[in-house]
């Protein structure tokens, strides 16, 4: 610990004479009392500048004119004593009063604590005077500004200068964009056809003006069978829904609006493929049951591949994802994550958890979400809306979703004992066979068999897709054209 300042005499001011100019006449002594011998005089030394002595308890504190000596923050300085009445004239330096000169009792001067003790202490006072100054300064300005040339009037409140209705947030700005996406985005109430009436919230967006809201199938996948979904606009008001299509595999749904008002503003889509790491994203829905909830973040990464579930047991989903940092949470499913113009790139779908896992489980953001690419996304709800079912790109053969990190591997034999590759398919045209290792798709590196089908499935059945795979040790390639699959198996 410093010991500054502690201990060590305050020199005297140099502006202070070390003596007085024309020293005056010395007063008559007073008569010494009777019994007692009055000392001799010694000759006076010519006075010279030396430390002040510390006060002794029940002294008063002799008052060097210039010399301010160090004084704790806690304890006041004692205020100089003016002259008593009838004292001698001119005397240096002129004698203490003998009462304080506001004529009260004289209280004895506090002893002061050892030195490390009051160090101590004023450090902690210290801490909390910054303390209070810190949260008050800035309040204190702007009223001392707000109240100048009021004539002395207080006022507990300070106003704005402007309006927060007539401020105009510039475009581009996450308050403009917010503003202007908010009104087409709904929260999804999902309730269950049984007794319990079990369901979610989760969200959702306009997509068309005839009134079709896209958002996430495990969002809706409760009220899928005989339940109810009611969907709510930032305004207030609320709408009946029904479910038009949902794809499990892709995690994506579409619902219409039973009776959809006039006047319904759809999201603009923007090209999930053009997106940059880096990029700002907005993310925004329901975390919680938290609705009309804002958050920013960027695209932290392209082309994650993510397998993800509702965590009822039933079918996975596969998306080659965007991740972003935006705060998501149970309940901003199905919701939109827009890039700074406003434009959706994805919809938020899966968050990892502490627990290692991908999924909606009710495991708090820790900066990691994943959106399904909208042109993906897009080409799904316009398939549903026209058909109601999903439709699948597929190659006709079965991996091993097991194996990570080794590509993926072409299983032995299919499901119920099927063959791996499908007779005819698009993997045996190409000549691929069982236990053959998928390495690459379309260029894009293949670590796992989640990774093969994420990838798959965002192309369109009829793409002609590279296929780079591993035979005996031996690198081959070959052309796929990708077949197609109706509806969730």
């Amino acid at each position: 610990m410093s010991t500054e300042n502690e201990g060590t005499p305050v020199p005297a001011d140099p502006a202070a004479p070390s003596a007085p100019p024309t020293p005056p006449a010395p007063p008559t002594p007073a008569a010494a009392p009777a019994g007692e011998t009055a000392p001799q005089e010694a000759p006076r030394p010519t006075p010279q500048a030396a430390p002040p002595s510390a006060p002794q308890e029940d002294e008063p504190t002799a008052v060097q004119p210039t010399v301010q000596a160090h004084t704790p923050a806690h304890t006041p300085a004692p205020a100089p004593a003016p002259a008593a009445a009838g004292g001698p004239a001119g005397g240096w330096p002129p004698p203490p009063p003998t009462v304080p000169a506001w004529g009260a009792p004289q209280q004895p001067v506090p002893a002061a604590p050892a030195a490390p003790r009051r160090r101590t202490g004023g450090l902690v006072a210290a801490v909390l005077v910054a303390s209070l100054v810190a949260g008050g300064i800035g309040g204190g300005i702007g009223y001392w500004a707000a109240e100048r040339g009021d004539n002395g009037v207080s006022s507990t409140t300070v106003s704005s200068g402007q309006a927060p209705a007539s401020f105009k947030r510039d475009p581009g700005t996450v308050a403009a964009v917010a503003a202007k996406a908010l009104p087409s985005v709904v929260t999804i109430q999902a309730k269950s056809g049984g007794q319990d009436g079990e369901g979610g919230t989760g969200t959702g967006f306009v997509y068309d003006q005839e009134g079709h809201i896209v958002t996430n199938n495990h969002v809706v996948a409760s009220a899928a069978d005989g339940g109810t979904l009611s969907v709510t606009f930032s305004d207030g008001k609320t709408y009946d829904a029904e479910v038009v299509g949902r794809a499990e595999g892709y995690d994506v749904a579409v619902l219409k609006l039973k009776n959809a008002p006039k006047g319904l503003t759809p999201l603009p889509l923007g090209d999930s493929d053009k997106v940059a790491v880096g990029d700002s994203t907005i993310a925004i829905g329901a975390p919680f049951g938290l609705s009309n909830t804002v958050t920013t973040g960027i695209v932290s990464a392209k082309n994650r591949p993510v397998a993800s579930g509702d965590g009822s047991g039933g079918s996975s989903s596969y998306m080659s994802a965007l991740q972003t940092d935006a705060s998501i949470n149970p309940g901003n499913s199905g919701g939109p994550l827009l890039d700074a113009s406003g434009a959706v790139i994805g919809i938020n779908s899966a968050i990892q958890s502490t627990s290692g896992g991908f999924g909606q489980s009710q495991a708090g953001s820790i900066g990691l979400g994943f959106a399904i690419p909208v042109n993906q996304a897009k080409n799904v709800a316009q398939q549903l809306i026209r058909t109601g079912k999903p439709v699948y790109p597929v190659i006709g053969a079965t991996v091993n979703m097991q194996d990570k990190g080794q590509g993926a591997t072409i299983a032995t034999q299919g499901s119920g004992g099927t063959a791996s590759v499908t007779p005819d398919g698009p993997a045996a045209k190409a000549g691929l066979k069982a236990g053959d290792v998928i390495t690459a798709f379309d260029d894009h590196p293949i670590d796992s068999g989640p990774t093969l089908i994420s990838e798959i499935w965002t192309h369109k059945p009829g793409d002609s897709v590279k296929i780079t795979y591993e035979r005996d040790g031996k690198t081959a390639t070959a052309t796929v054209v990708l077949g197609e699959r109706t509806g969730d198996s």
